[in-house]
């Protein structure tokens, strides 16, 4: 028996160009990149050099302070560039593909024959303890600590995200193994949440060994973060995990074949996308090869969606945790009167302030204009409306700008990371980067701690 939790604070941005249901591209890789930057506190210490050989599952480089954390290389070839930024900070280990698919092979027990000790070491040796993250602060997992709990959201409510019922509908095998991988790391069990509307048809929701949720509302009811502030509120002192779902499938695909596999189907779209379907490709994927997905002319490409996404480029590749690509037109024009003409039917007001809201459900070509820059930071309730947390978020924001880590720990700051809170950027008539914010005040109590 799960509970079902509804959530009336969200929004479901109207944005224009989601994707078909069809997959229209089917993506041998060619070059990809493995980036330090998208794993949260990794201090990276390199293992491989330019013209190395290596095969799926080579570790590239691996953590300084936990020398069994290793990350892998998601294809066979050879190690092509060696990417570093300011006093030689290592941004990505670039591998050019041979095509030959070949993988280091592990041997690989049973999910039922391994403790929490067993279970951590294989996954450690094999590149995927990455995929598990920690709450507080959006880290990789520490292996040493004991969570409460791992949480896994089911439903995609993202903009323009990707529909997992369609993009894992043939991994259900592999779910189904990672979940009792995952079992195996902590004794407060595995939850997944589903979306309460269609939870009796979820193909999801014949999983075993899994304590289930339904949750119903606007986006961010799809974020593991806000489902783990209904379920089980995170406390000082206390650690849980959490695991996107397509890593699950990853995590169960190398418990049943032991191969390091990261294929995902990912969805391609946005309003600059031409013709926005799915497209099956390896982790780290070049944004070259979905080239054709992309409109002429001065586009942003982002890997993931476009309110907590980063900006790659054409020329950038697909981050390790993402499985959607959105493109969207630069908002590089000046607009004559701005705000202030009541006639802009083509622009989406969460106030309300344009008549485009008659409209009913109209989706819009949204681009990154900001529509104005940055003002004085107002007291006010547009956060309150977005955000279905038990937080005051108005004064967590202020606390973290003024790194009172007193207040930041009373007001939520475990609670949250980043994609919590983009929807009140998105909102925030000061147009300030609430994220920002955010991310420095996880900083700072990362530091003091």
């Amino acid at each position: 028996m799960s509970d079902q939790i509804r959530l009336k604070k969200g929004l479901n941005l109207p944005i224009a160009g989601e994707a078909l249901c069809e997959v229209t591209a089917r993506v041998a890789p060619d070059l990809v990149a493995v980036k330090p930057t998208d794993f949260r506190g990794l201090v990276p210490r390199l293992l491989v050099k330019e013209g190395d050989s290596v095969k799926a599952g080579t570790p590239l480089f691996a953590d300084k302070k936990c020398t069994a954390m290793v990350f892998c290389s998601p294809v066979s070839g050879t190690v092509d560039a060696v990417v570093r930024g300011d006093k030689r900070k290592l941004l990505e280990v670039r591998i050019k593909a041979d095509g030959k698919n070949e993988a280091v092979q592990f041997d690989v027990p049973k999910a039922s024959s391994l403790d929490k000790k067993g279970m951590t070491e294989l996954l450690l040796q094999s590149g995927l303890w990455p995929c598990l993250k920690q709450r507080p602060f959006g880290t990789i997992a520490d292996p040493e600590a004991e969570p409460k709990a791992i949480f896994i959201s089911g439903m995609n409510t993202k903009p323009l995200g990707a529909k997992y019922e369609f993009t894992l509908k043939d991994d259900i095998a592999a779910i189904q193994a990672g979940i009792d991988a995952l079992g195996r790391l902590t004794k407060g069990g595995v939850h997944l949440s589903l979306c309460a509307k269609s939870f009796s048809g979820s193909v999801f929701s014949k999983l075993s060994g899994v304590v289930m949720h339904q949750f119903e509302g606007p986006h961010p009811a799809g974020n593991v973060g806000v489902q783990i502030n209904h379920i089980s509120p995170i406390n000082k002192g206390e650690v849980v995990w959490t695991v996107d779902l397509p890593l699950v499938a990853v995590i169960g695909r190398f418990m049943l074949k032991g191969v390091y596999d990261t294929r995902r189907t990912i969805a391609v779209a946005g309003p600059a996308a031409v013709k926005p379907a799915y497209a099956e490709v390896t982790a780290g994927v070049s944004m070259k090869q979905l080239a054709g997905f992309f409109a002429e002319g001065n586009v942003r490409v982002v890997s993931g969606d476009v309110l907590s996404g980063e900006a790659v480029g054409r020329e950038g590749f697909l981050s390790f945790y993402d499985d959607q690509v959105s493109v969207l037109k630069e908002g590089d024009y000046f607009e004559m009167f701005g705000w202030m003409n009541p006639l802009r039917s083509k622009k989406f007001s969460v106030s309300h302030a344009y008549p485009a809201f008659l409209c009913g459900k109209k989706k819009y070509a949204m681009d990154t204009n900001e529509n104005g820059g940055e003002r004085p930071f107002l007291m006010n309730d547009v956060y309150d409306k977005v955000l279905p947390m038990d937080i005051y978020p108005l004064y967590l924001f202020k606390a973290c700008l003024t790194g009172d880590l007193d207040k930041m720990e009373q007001l939520g700051i475990y609670e949250v990371i980043e994609e919590d809170v983009a929807l009140c950027e998105y909102v925030c008539p000061s147009k300030i980067e609430i994220q920002n914010i955010v991310r420095q005040g996880i900083e700072l109590m990362m530091k003091e701690m």
